[in-house]
């Protein structure tokens, strides 16, 4: 019975111990909810949690002066700066990639000419195939007659242009000899006191200089020979590829449209027939007036005279396709020519002619037959042919214009079309009827040709439209 007592107070020490164990982790919990608690107060008001850990920097008292936080980087750059930066490091890419673009293009220049040019001849004589294939004629039938026609008439003009300087070259040197012997004379009769032994000088000198750079002369020819088989070699690929866009232009058309894409295909299915139609328009227009002013021009230098008057007449007609500067260089042959075989006075009635036919051409020829089809302004014009003479020579400043006057048409008409679709995404007003929220179709009439070579549906072989 002694032992009974000591096994109770054991017993009641163990469960005093117990208790005190339980309160300790009662309050520890406790503890931990209240320091969970202040710190989600914390992170709410924007401060940085107590986590109470060893080396943490505890909380300002609140009467502590508020210091401001550093702004970021980003928000300390002024507004401008940062658009200004942001359009610079664009700009940058685009010139890098449009000076990529120009060293591939002058690394093929020959082969992008004679695509160029082919694309100005197909849209010369695509109406021509269009029509033959309304009166029945097979595509391939059709091609074939328009392609040899039109070479054939090209081909033709290019002997009588180098028939008629050859039968009238022996003329045209007496002629020149007659002029130089005027000259000299009215050079020793005139107020300048030029003396017989000084015009003896110069000639001597003139011959000197052709002696002693027979080198330079021989290579000018060597390269006058590589440049004749560059010719002819982009001669015959524009041929070629003049031929089978009458052909196939729809199909190759299709086959690009592939290569975008797919968000940005309509748009560009869009803009194509219009910059089809603007190329044609171009092309017709500059013809009919080269034509123009070819045969008034010619008629003045035959009425007056002057020998080689077809030749002259042809060249006309083919500087016409270099605005502005081809008309002033043509001219000034014509002048040239009359004033070496004719006189003074035939040559400055020559000049009038060639000035009067030119101010008609401006003025009422080009805005009536060009029409609103190509709007490309006399600035853009200068710049571009100084652009395009610079990059590629005759060649450039040929397709410069018409390239300008294509990019101004499909500027214009992406920038409508992207409009229209903003407009059409917009959430539509409440109470709008179905026709307001109906879709748009795209700014601007399609081209009506049926043929013509862009198309805005995409067909594969069976003319089936694909979605």
């Amino acid at each position: 019975m002694s032992k009974l007592p000591r096994w109770l107070g054991r017993v009641g020490a163990e469960l005093t111990e117990l208790g005190t164990r339980l309160d300790e982790r009662r309050a520890q919990a406790e503890s931990d909810d209240d320091e969970r608690a202040s710190r989600s107060r914390s992170e709410a008001a924007g401060g940085e949690p107590e986590t109470g850990a060893p080396g943490s920097v505890p909380a300002p008292p609140s009467y502590a002066p508020s210091v401001a936080a550093r702004p970021d980087p980003v928000a300390a750059i002024p507004w401008g700066m940062r658009v200004a930066a942001e359009a610079g490091w664009r700009l940058l890419v685009l010139a890098g990639t449009l000076w990529v673009m120009m060293r591939v293009i002058s690394a093929v220049q020959l082969v992008v000419l004679a695509f160029v040019a082919a694309l100005l001849v197909t849209a010369m004589l695509q109406p021509t195939v269009v029509r033959l294939r309304r009166l029945g004629l097979p595509r391939g039938l059709a091609t074939a007659v328009t392609a040899i026609l039109g070479f054939v008439i090209m081909g033709l003009v290019g002997w009588f242009v180098v028939w008629q300087v050859m039968d009238n070259l022996d003329t045209l040197s007496d002629k020149v000899r007659a002029g130089i012997d005027e000259l000299k004379q009215w050079l020793l009769d005139s107020p300048f006191h030029v003396t017989e032994s000084q015009i003896n000088d110069i000639a001597k000198n003139l011959s000197d200089t052709i002696g002693t750079n027979t080198e330079e002369i021989t290579s000018a020819g060597l390269q006058g020979v590589t440049v004749m088989v560059e010719f002819l070699t982009g001669m015959l690929l524009a041929m070629f590829s003049t031929l089978f866009l009458l052909y196939d232009g729809k199909r190759i058309w299709h086959w690009v449209l592939k290569l975008v894409p797919a968000q940005a295909r309509p748009g560009v299915a869009g803009a194509g027939p219009r910059a089809w139609r603007t190329l044609t328009a171009y092309v017709r227009g500059t013809v009919i007036v080269a034509l123009i002013d070819a045969i008034f021009i010619g008629l003045g230098i035959y009425c007056l005279d002057v020998p080689m008057a077809v030749p002259l007449a042809v060249f006309i007609f083919l500087f016409a396709f270099i605005p502005l500067v081809g008309a002033v260089v043509s001219g000034a042959l014509a002048v040239v020519v009359a004033l070496v075989t004719e006189g003074v006075f035939t040559a400055l009635l020559v000049l009038a002619v060639v000035l009067l036919v030119q101010q008609i051409e401006g003025h009422i020829l080009q805005p009536f037959i060009l029409g609103r089809a190509v709007r490309v302004h006399p600035l853009a014009v200068v710049l571009s042919v100084a652009a395009g003479g610079m990059i590629a020579g005759i060649g450039g400043a040929v397709v410069a214009v018409p390239l300008v006057a294509v990019t101004n048409t499909v500027v214009g008409y992406l920038r409508a079309y992207g409009r229209e679709e903003a407009r059409r995404r917009m959430p539509p007003s409440q109470g709008a009827s179905a026709l307001a929220v109906a879709a748009v179709p795209a700014p601007g009439p399609l081209s009506k040709d049926s043929d013509a070579l862009p198309a805005d549906e995409d067909q594969d072989g069976d003319g089936a439209p694909q979605k």
